[in-house]
């Protein structure tokens, strides 16, 4: 599956950013992916080099890029209980200072970039993320409207995009959350806060899942969940673009 990195003209310099497509000469419905907080590594390269083999133009930019280009951080190649630790230390301040207006002002910048790209059609677009990537593709979303059509996330706090976002999303969403970020209770109040918006979507639970369980260089990866999160993604892509 063909594979480049690009550089995005973005809100305060350059973005770089990995790109996944078919090498068919055709244009393909596009998707933007946002990286968990670790960002663009070979895991997520692979993650969109599955997605663009079903069809898409898969632009994963490095929104972290004010902090240089990726890989930003030197990570371990696998993340488990030992190395977690001092990985966070280094991640949680880069999240902390991407404001969701930061958000807001890259994003537009990421889909209009996405959208120019010759292997890419014109047509509405699907935003997906993980982890705080899916916190940004609501915020994308909800952002823009008329241009996003579908919107995923996994394991992604994506109750704290908050009421306001939630009533300006006109894409189809779904979210899979990790059996160890919420309880039924609390999923109820945010399916609750996505039906007071009017929003069309699905949210589950997967069963036996721990925060991060798409993630294969890491000790929370599940295989059924990541079977499970296709199983979700790639029929809402289908229908929306």
């Amino acid at each position: 599956m063909p594979g480049k990195t690009l550089q995005i003209p973005a809100a305060d310099g350059l973005s770089d950013a990995f790109a996944a497509f078919p090498g068919d000469g055709r244009q393909h419905p596009g998707v933007l992916m946002y990286a968990d907080g670790f960002g663009i590594r070979p895991v997520v390269r692979d993650l969109a080099g599955e997605l663009a083999r079903h069809g898409y133009y898969v632009l994963v930019p490095n929104y972290f890029y004010r902090h240089g280009p990726a890989p930003v951080l030197d990570l371990p190649e696998f993340i488990g209980e030992d190395e977690r630790p001092a990985v966070f230390a280094r991640v949680l301040p880069m999240i902390e200072a991407h404001t969701p207006e930061l958000v807001r002002r890259d994003a537009a910048a990421y889909l209009k970039f996405l959208t120019a790209q010759p292997e890419a059609s014109t047509g509405p677009v699907g935003v997906t993320g993980y982890c705080i990537g899916g916190l940004h593709a609501v915020r994308t979303a909800a952002a823009h409207p008329d241009q996003v059509a579908a919107v995923a996330g996994f394991h992604a706090p994506v109750g704290a995009a908050g009421p306001e976002s939630f009533a300006q999303l006109a894409a189809q969403a779904h979210f899979g959350h990790a059996a160890s970020d919420l309880t039924p209770e609390t999923l109820g109040e945010l399916n609750g806060a996505l039906d007071a918006a009017g929003v069309s979507y699905t949210s589950e639970i997967y069963p036996g899942t721990v925060h991060g369980f798409t993630m294969a260089d890491t000790d929370s990866f599940d295989a059924a969940g990541l079977r499970r999160h296709w199983d979700r993604l790639l029929p809402l892509l289908s229908r929306t673009l």
